[in-house]
């Protein structure tokens, strides 16, 4: 029979590496024919898709992590779900252990629960899409000098891609939690060689914004088509036909207050970081919008690189924790944390230095802000990611104390921007620092310093060999 969680080690991290960099590579193959083929007017409304749907994505409100990391105690044996903290194991339990560690019957009432959740906010998210979603981009569309055909094209597509991404995001907690890291990489490679191939295709065809969403919704629809089939073999299927399902709505009960959490502390984690797109498109042009967003673009890709080994480790930090394992939490923090200030370092410096130089090459028609901005951001943005790696150590304990000060960071960005593009008419200035000085103020430092008194000076004291 199947495993438990799946051993994860060396492979599945180079995986992780191959599928993030493959998701870089995408992205940087693609932005030359974005860039040379499209005004930036057209780059300001698709950087402007780009954040509706991160904005659309908090609708999840932290289930499909929470959903993950449950699985994953699932997996390694545990009879019951908790609404903090973990369940004892019934005896140590290593992974990889025999099927029948793992209660069928909760697995298959966790399934039931997330299909009936998802399906809820794939419906949520089309009515929030189709109102107030249109009627923010009708009025942006308002000072679009473009193909207004196509961009409305676009936007009908963005609302599908967004509903259909809702209603199957299941699948990524299912391979998650199962410890599939090396076959959803596998997935994500295959399905992003897709969008770029197709994109590239209907870019040359002329379909502008068009090409970018309708190769996106492709790319997902065959990425979820695979993650099923990997998690549903025919041992999975056949385990879980044999069982009853528990009872859903106590499954529920348990994931929902930690979910909320998370939902809550990725509202004002959106407010902090994507805010300033959508409100700064109504101070500012679309081609000041267009640098900022490509800047952006840039620092993200930055931050999928810094967080590989973390998402990748991610199951085996819920299974530390289901094992009250403080030296691998204390490796795997270690780790994580040389390579995120590693490439920060070392590829802030390089696209500080060399990015507008590199977009000269391709003839582009946007640009990155100017050398202060953006070194500002890269500061800025390295001091986010080891926060974000800082809390998902803590979340790994089923423990969301961050919460509370995530949205007042959110709400302390938005009145922030609202002073600085407004009243004090700072411009991108005022785009950039709102959302700094607001993590700066406290969750910056605060988290890490939780996870290392943790880990490193509490383990010490109490005389734990770490």
């Amino acid at each position: 029979m199947a495993q438990g969680v799946e051993h994860i080690g060396k492979t599945d991290v180079a995986w992780s590496y191959a599928a993030t960099f493959f998701w870089v590579g995408s992205g940087l193959i693609l932005f030359p024919f974005i860039l040379n083929k499209m005004p930036a007017e057209t780059v300001g409304i698709w950087n402007i898709f780009q954040t509706i749907s991160v904005m659309v994505a908090i609708l999840d409100f932290g289930f499909q992590p929470s959903f993950a990391r449950n699985l994953s105690y699932i997996f390694t044996g545990v009879k019951g779900l908790r609404k903090e903290g973990v369940a004892a194991l019934n005896g140590k339990r290593g992974t990889g252990g025999d099927e029948q560690d793992v209660d069928y019957g909760l697995l298959k009432g966790t399934l039931v629960a997330m299909k009936r959740l998802f399906r809820i906010i794939s419906l949520a998210a089309f009515v929030l899409l189709a109102t107030a979603g249109t009627a923010y981009f009708l009025y942006i569309l308002g000072k679009y000098s473009g193909d207004r055909t196509d961009a409305v094209a676009a936007w009908v597509l963005l609302i599908v891609l967004n509903c259909y991404d809702l209603y199957t995001l299941y699948y990524d907690a299912l391979l998650k939690g199962k410890g599939y890291v090396r076959r959803s990489q596998q997935i994500m490679i295959l399905s992003q060689a897709v969008y770029v191939l197709l994109a590239i295709g209907l870019i040359f065809a002329g379909l502008g914004l068009c090409a970018i969403v309708a190769s996106r919704l492709v790319a997902i629809v065959i990425r979820r088509t695979l993650s099923r089939r990997v998690f549903f073999t025919r041992e999975m299927s056949e385990a879980l036909r044999g069982v009853e399902a528990h009872d859903s709505g106590e499954i529920m009960r348990a994931i929902c207050p930690n979910a909320v959490k998370i939902g809550l502390t990725q509202l004002g984690s959106l407010a902090v970081n994507k805010s300033a797109m959508l409100i700064g498109a109504a101070f500012l042009t679309l081609e000041e919008v267009a640098s900022y967003g490509i800047t952006l673009q840039l620092l993200e890709i930055l931050c999928n690189c810094s967080t590989v080994p973390y998402r990748a480790f991610s199951p085996k930090l819920a299974q530390c924790r289901a094992e009250k394992d403080m030296a691998g939490l204390r490796h795997y923090y270690l780790v994580c944390a040389a390579i995120l200030w590693g490439i920060w370092i070392i590829g802030g410096s390089v696209s500080v230095l060399a990015g507008d130089y590199a977009l000269r090459l391709i003839n582009s028609q946007t640009f990155f802000l100017p050398t202060a901005m953006f070194g500002v951001l890269v500061a800025l943005h390295s001091l986010e990611d080891n926060q974000v790696l800082a809390t998902g150590f803590i979340m790994s304990d089923n423990r969301i104390p961050f919460f509370i000060p995530s949205l007042l960071s959110g709400a302390a960005t938005v009145l922030l921007l609202w002073l600085f593009l407004d009243v004090l008419d700072w411009g991108v200035w005022g785009m950039i620092l709102a959302p700094g000085i607001a993590q700066l103020a406290y969750q910056d430092w605060k988290w890490p310093g939780v996870v290392i008194k943790e880990l490193f000076i509490k383990t010490e004291a109490n005389g734990i060999n770490v």
